[in-house]
């Protein structure tokens, strides 16, 4: 941030940890609830300041004086914002919560004016068509591209009697999208089931049973305590021999912030995200009538690749009739174990399907993911994650010194061999209680060239929930995560390394800024294939007691087990994919009551899933992608860049052939010259032919899957 304008500060807001960054970065643990309001306030003040001036007749239309100040200004704003979202998502408070909530609409409201204010964008397209917009690099031809389009995007092209409506639209998606995360994390958060008696805890690992009464004592009980956060909530489904224990938690698990969730006292009504779903797609719906497109789903491809809604429809289609006879195998062969060798002589319900696929691929492959997870330390697991980036990336991870928001988090530096800084990131790896679920990559700061000519250097937040390191027999046990969970980490390294190793030197298409959403899945995808290498493993693998790394027996029964239950598990990704694009390019919104989003997902699955659904699923209400995290009618994104991503990684297959290993530093190079460098300054459709030299083949996805 630059430091002139906040010379002219109050002693006050000078010392306001979301003003004063210090190096450029946060100092997060410094951030109160009460920093937000007098930071955001200023922040927005400066930044409509910059936009006056922009709009100004006698400000020229060029790159100096209209883009860079402008993007100056609300870069700042972005960034302070970034911090606040980023702590409302991983150390919740109800202090902070309400603090952020009551800005939420002011955020909101200046970006969605910047979006629509016509006399900015005609200095746009006046800086588009001068003489000196040949001169800009091609970034910089790309912000402008790009920065007319989300202007008519925007509602820049609306008149003025709908601007205020098409405002209006923006702030309250904004604050139904937070509030449907809140009661999310709100149901997950409140339940606990507390067991006494030992007894009930058949089947579970030693480190699980460890896990649950570290829970328990940090509530107060004696014994043992479950959650529904996924470290604590899955290993039951997965290896607890107590059906009726299973069964409790799915069905806590399945109806979270649903009219089915849990007693949880009085406030359980206002969890109920079935009322927020509907509202939320009656606004997209209208705001995307409101600039011209026939519904929410056409709207949402205008910055992506593919072309047409039934385009998209097409290929989730077609990729669920191939993935289905592949699913009804896995589903009857799971039935069949159930019965024969588990004594299921009834159906197998829900609550019994990962017990019993766990049970099948130890009796199939002769292992359990437990036991290979004792290999997986993730101390580990970062050395050999660090080893590949640096093998084909040419560059050096070393551990820094950043300011944290949590005493577990983890901080590095991005260094070139020369030792040059090129980026920061952190790493946030366990669970906790006000932390949101799930994996994610986020963006603390961009790259991009600073008013005096000096670099910004990318930093990036990795963001997981893995269980935590607990004591067992009195000792604190090194953390182990799953090999899923490796996955996990590799994939959104991946989407790290797009925002970290960039090149290019304008923020509004630097690193992941200004890559299609359906393209942006690409890097993350192509890391997790390395997961799979016995060359990779070897290197990252130690036993948690005895050091010694994954045997090759080992590693040959996981390679046999790879795509164990693949079709169902690509069938269920198609599925979700196919309700969240026909929710926003088929449903009828206008007509739409209670339970009719329950109903459309239900209907999708009865018409492709293979497996019966339980009446009282309610998952649809906790699908926070689309609903609370920016992948509305962007779901299938996840599949379309996965066919992306697994042409790219054959690069890497190929030259093993020649070299004897996909760590080739040859193909790296040209893989992070021509995706990782270049983030969003050309379409990705062009990044992948620079690499690959041809147009993207879904075989090697198919290949890769065994859906071939």
């Amino acid at each position: 941030m630059n430091t002139s304008p906040l010379a002219t500060l109050s002693p006050e807001l000078q010392n306001n940890p979301l003003l004063s960054f210090g190096r450029g970065i946060a100092s997060y643990s410094e951030v109160k609830p009460e920093h937000i309001t007098p930071a955001v306030g200023w922040l927005l003040k400066r930044a409509q300041n910059a936009v006056d001036l922009a709009t100004d007749p006698s400000t020229p239309a060029t790159w100096d004086q209209l883009a860079e100040p402008l993007e100056d200004a609300t870069e700042a704003l972005g960034r302070s914002w970034g911090v606040i979202s980023h702590l409302n998502s991983v150390a919740d408070t109800a202090e902070l919560r309400a603090a952020y909530g009551a800005m939420l609409p002011e955020v909101t409201a200046f970006f969605s004016s910047l979006g629509q204010n016509l006399a900015l964008y005609q200095k746009f397209k006046e800086l588009s068509n001068s003489p000196g917009f040949a001169k800009l690099n091609r970034a910089q031809k790309k912000v402008i591209e790009n920065s007319l389009r989300d202007f008519r995007l925007g509602g820049a092209e609306l008149s003025d009697a709908d601007k205020p409506r098409f405002a209006q639209i923006q702030d309250e998606q904004a604050v139904l999208g937070k509030a449907f995360s809140d009661h999310v994390l709100d149901a997950t958060d409140h339940f606990v089931h507390h067991v006494s008696d030992e007894s009930q805890l058949a089947g579970l690992p030693d480190d699980v049973k460890a896990a649950a009464a570290d829970v328990a004592q940090q509530k107060g009980l004696q014994g043992w305590a479950f959650t529904l956060h996924f470290p604590s909530y899955y290993p039951v489904m997965q290896y607890s021999e107590n059906r009726a224990l299973r069964r409790l938690m799915y069905e806590a698990y399945i109806t979270r912030s649903s009219e089915l969730g849990p007693q949880f006292g009085e406030g359980k009504a206002d969890w109920d995200n079935t009322q927020n779903m509907l509202d939320q797609l009656r606004l997209r719906d209208e705001e995307a009538r409101m600039l011209g497109f026939a519904n929410f789903a056409a709207l949402s491809l205008a910055p992506k690749m593919a072309n047409t809604v039934d385009e998209v429809d097409r290929f989730l289609t077609d990729f669920a009739i191939k993935s289905k006879p592949y699913a009804k195998r896995d589903w009857d062969e799971l039935c069949a174990f159930a019965k024969n060798e588990l004594g299921l002589a009834d159906a197998v319900e829900p609550w019994d399907m990962a017990f019993a696929s766990e049970r099948l691929k130890q009796s199939r492959y002769a292992f359990s993911e437990n036991e290979l997870k004792q290999y997986f330390p993730l101390p580990k697991v970062l050395e050999g994650l660090f080893g590949v980036i640096q093998t084909l990336f040419n560059v050096k991870i070393k551990a820094a010194d950043l300011p944290t928001w949590h005493a577990d988090v983890q901080s590095f530096a991005v260094k070139d061999l020369s030792g040059k800084l090129r980026a920061y990131f952190y790493l946030d790896p366990y669970a906790r209680p006000g932390k949101r679920g799930g994996a994610w990559m986020d963006d603390a700061r961009g790259r991009r060239e600073l008013p005096n000519g000096e670099i910004q250097i990318p930093v990036a937040y990795l963001v997981c929930n893995f269980a935590a390191p607990v004591k067992v027999d009195g000792v604190l046990r090194q953390p182990t995560i799953t090999h899923d969970d490796v996955i996990t980490l590799f994939h959104e390294s991946g989407h790290g390394l797009h925002h970290l190793l960039t090149q290019v030197s304008a923020l509004g298409v630097s690193g992941i800024n200004g890559v299609e959403w359906d393209a942006v899945e690409l890097p993350s995808q192509f890391m997790e294939n390395f997961c799979w290498e016995w060359e990779v493993l070897e290197r990252m693998t130690s036993h948690v007691e005895t050091g010694k790394p994954l045997p090759r027996e080992l590693f040959e029964k996981m390679l046999a087990a790879k795509n164990f239950q693949n079709g169902w598990m690509t069938l269920r990704q198609i599925v979700m994919s196919l309700t969240d694009w026909r929710l926003h390019s088929h449903f009828d919104v206008k007509s739409a009551q209670g339970k009719a989003v329950l109903n459309l997902s239900r209907a999708i699955a009865d018409e492709f899933n293979v497996i019966p659904q339980p009446e009282i699923s309610r998952w649809i209400n906790t699908f926070s992608h689309i609903f609370a995290g920016g992948y509305a009618a962007g779901y299938y994104s996840y599949k379309w860049a996965e066919v992306l991503s697994a042409d790219a990684y054959s690069a890497f297959e190929e030259a093993a052939k020649l070299t004897g290993s996909v760590l080739d530093p040859i193909t790296g190079a040209r893989y992070r010259e021509e995706i990782l460098e270049v983030g969003g300054s050309r379409p990705a459709a062009e990044s992948f032919k620079a690499f690959r030299g041809r147009e993207p083949s879904i075989d090697a996805l198919l290949r890769h899957g065994g859906l071939a």
